[in-house]
């Protein structure tokens, strides 16, 4: 919470959802305008992938909430009781147990969809949204009373949190946009990012030197920064397009082959 690695797991899982998000968007495409190709293109490999995805959420937003309902119930917490005179990192470990819960409502809404048929596969987007909403508000209400620096790095992770949640419920609204996927998935890979620039500012790990956060230059190079990973998370989906159509050539391509010798085979025993 309060530390570097508090702010690196969370991004290494944002980092790695958003690269899974846009691999699956830009798979269901190119499959989609290529349905000749083999299996890849097929309904219930997708359906298995978004079970799998679900699992994979849920098992690690229980991992994330294991240890803050620990830090609740032993070493002094406050055992869910909010009140006045508790340390404020014993609030902020309630804030993160709720944000930890509505993304773990995600991957229990992944699971559903795919498994039970009667309910709608918008349910995801829905609550896509829903999760990185309650994120944007809760950070939101993070930082009352911190350094300006400390401030201006959480403004930015509201504001990136915010749009996901807006591209998610534009999604839910208007199904199957690519470009409205892969927008989405370009603001998770800048959170992700973004949560690794905020713990190396407020807690440089190995005895860096620490930032000043009452200097309004520092505001100005992060916001640079914060430009810069942006163009990173297209670069990503860039690397990501470019592989998967390489491999789907290879795949498209092996597939005729085989096809081709089989023709030959049939004509041989004819």
């Amino acid at each position: 919470i309060g530390d570097f690695p508090g702010h690196a797991l969370p991004g290494v899982f944002f980092f790695v959802i958003g690269l899974w998000w846009s691999t699956k968007s830009i798979l269901k495409y190119v499959c989609k305008k290529h349905k000749q190709t083999c299996y890849l293109g097929s309904k219930a490999l997708f359906q298995r992938l978004e079970f799998l995805e679900g699992i994979r959420v849920a098992k690690t937003v229980i991992y994330f909430s294991t240890g803050i309902i620990g830090l609740q119930f032993f070493a002094g917490g406050p055992h869910l009781i909010i009140h006045n005179e508790s340390p404020w990192k014993r609030v902020l470990r309630l804030q993160h147990l709720t944000l930890y819960f509505f993304f773990g409502l995600l991957g229990v809404a992944s699971i559903l969809c795919s498994t039970v048929s009667s309910i709608p596969v918008s349910l995801i987007k829905l609550m896509m949204s829903n999760a990185f909403f309650v994120e944007s508000f809760i950070f939101y209400n993070h930082t009352h009373g911190r350094e300006m620096l400390d401030i201006f790095v959480h403004q930015l992770l509201v504001l990136v949190s915010f749009l996901t949640g807006l591209m998610a419920f534009i999604e839910f609204l208007t199904q199957k946009n690519i470009l409205l996927e892969l927008l989405r998935s370009s603001f998770v890979l800048l959170q992700g990012s973004w949560f690794w620039q905020i713990g190396f500012v407020l807690f440089p790990p190995g005895g860096r030197t620490a930032w000043d956060l009452l200097d309004h230059d520092n505001i100005m190079l992060l916001s640079v920064g914060f430009c810069w990973l942006y163009a990173l998370a297209f670069i990503v989906i860039g690397n990501s397009i470019s592989v998967i159509v390489f491999l789907l050539f290879l795949l498209t391509s092996s597939c005729s082959f085989f096809s081709f010798l089989f023709g030959i085979q049939r004509m041989r025993y004819r």
